[in-house]
């Protein structure tokens, strides 16, 4: 008789949540382009998601979730991020999340435990709060501005977070945050949303991924238990990479925008089949450079399915890998993606840039791809350096 363990272990090699994910990405694409106009957050896309099972797709079956590897959870981020990205992009923070607090020696048990059981049976989202106004992103160095203090009862953090991806949503923040101690530590605090002293700031108004949610998040005086302390070392021990962290991290980003890039390409294709101007007298489609730039559309497209799914099932064997390859997979994934929206872009003109149409909307957000950690400027100059031996 197969356990109940090893049957949710197995669970994720069905195409069910595959065929969860396609039927929900309907209702989000539906809705995207009204999100996207006003700023709104998409509550009701998680609500579903919570629904259907698939907020806890990466957390471990033996606490009740799907135990989906990277490759698996990629292809569902995948399915998300073409529809709406801004949904895939706080889904994808949710499960980088999960998965590496399942392998991460760091973490208290009692507290993954924790959070995986109520990915489970609820609406429950997790992410990390990381950048400020003055430290910016925390892969470029420096200490964080947002303090934690240590008392007989408990911490008590005071910081400013910017760029809080789903904060509208968020029942758990993993704030980095430095100690007071007069050698600071520096790392991460688990903190619940809603705790008296935490304020939402909505700044969020960004030129893409409107519908993310990516507001300020003020910690003035927050009172935490002892025990939130998940992973807080002195800064010199964070020099060296998490190469889990880092290898998840770029798979996800890099589905969500090739997602994006591939719902360019299904509309441009209709595009090209339907528009037929009067002084040619025939589809775009028939033109050679319209089948020519297409081609080359389908040529990144190709690249972009072959180094996310090798790279993710070596993950998920096992396979040592880089957090410089982890960099050079997001490069080169996200770029291929904003460069195949370029193309269909070349060939639609006004039709492309009119908001009539969903081309725009998508090259808003796939240009965002390129401001995720780790940046195109870090990861060529650490590739060029080690090239040079320095």
């Amino acid at each position: 008789m197969v356990s109940s363990i090893a049957k949710g272990r197995a669970a994720h090699h069905e195409p069910d949540y595959i065929a969860r994910a396609e039927v929900l990405a309907e209702a989000f694409a539906a809705r995207a382009a009204e999100h996207d106009r006003t700023g709104s957050f998409p509550f009701e896309n998680f609500r579903e998601l919570s629904e259907a099972g698939l907020l806890s797709l990466t957390v471990p079956a033996a606490h009740g979730g799907a135990g989906a590897g990277a490759r698996y959870a990629a292809r569902v981020l995948g399915i998300v991020g073409k529809a709406d990205p801004s949904t895939a992009l706080v889904l994808s923070m949710h499960y980088i999340n999960h998965l590496v607090m399942a392998r991460s020696p760091t973490w208290p048990a009692r507290l993954s435990r924790k959070l995986a059981r109520e990915s489970v049976e609820g609406l429950s989202i997790v992410n990390a709060l990381r950048v400020e106004p003055e430290l910016g992103s925390p892969a470029r160095g420096g200490l964080p501005a947002t303090i934690a203090r240590r008392t007989e009862t408990g911490w008590r953090l005071s910081g400013h977070k910017i760029y809080s991806t789903g904060s509208p949503i968020l029942k758990w923040y993993l704030v980095w945050a430095r100690t007071d101690e007069a050698e600071p530590r520096v790392g991460q605090f688990l903190v619940p949303a809603g705790l008296p002293g935490t304020r939402i700031v909505e700044t969020w108004d960004h030129h893409g991924l409107r519908a993310s949610g990516s507001h300020d998040v003020i910690f003035e005086d927050v009172v935490i238990p002892l025990d939130a302390e998940i992973d807080v070392r002195k800064p010199a021990d964070w020099r060296v990479p998490d190469v889990a962290q880092a290898t998840v991290h770029t798979i996800f980003v890099a589905a969500i925008y090739d997602g994006v890039a591939r719902a360019t390409r299904d509309w441009l294709v209709a595009f090209l089949k339907q528009r037929a101007p009067a002084n040619l007298g025939a589809p775009l489609a028939t033109l050679p450079r319209a089948q020519e730039i297409l081609g080359a559309i389908e040529a990144r497209l190709a690249v972009n399915a072959r180094l996310i799914a090798s790279f993710a099932g070596d993950f998920d064997d096992g396979v040592a890998l880089s957090a410089a390859e982890s960099n050079v997979i997001k490069l080169t994934v996200t770029n291929n993606a904003v460069a195949a929206v370029e193309d269909a872009l070349s060939l639609t003109g006004n039709h492309g840039l009119s908001r009539a149409n969903p081309l725009e909307r998508h090259y808003r957000d796939v240009l965002c791809g390129r401001v995720h950690t780790p940046q195109d400027d870090s990861t060529r100059t650490g590739l060029g350096r080690a090239a040079l031996g320095f």
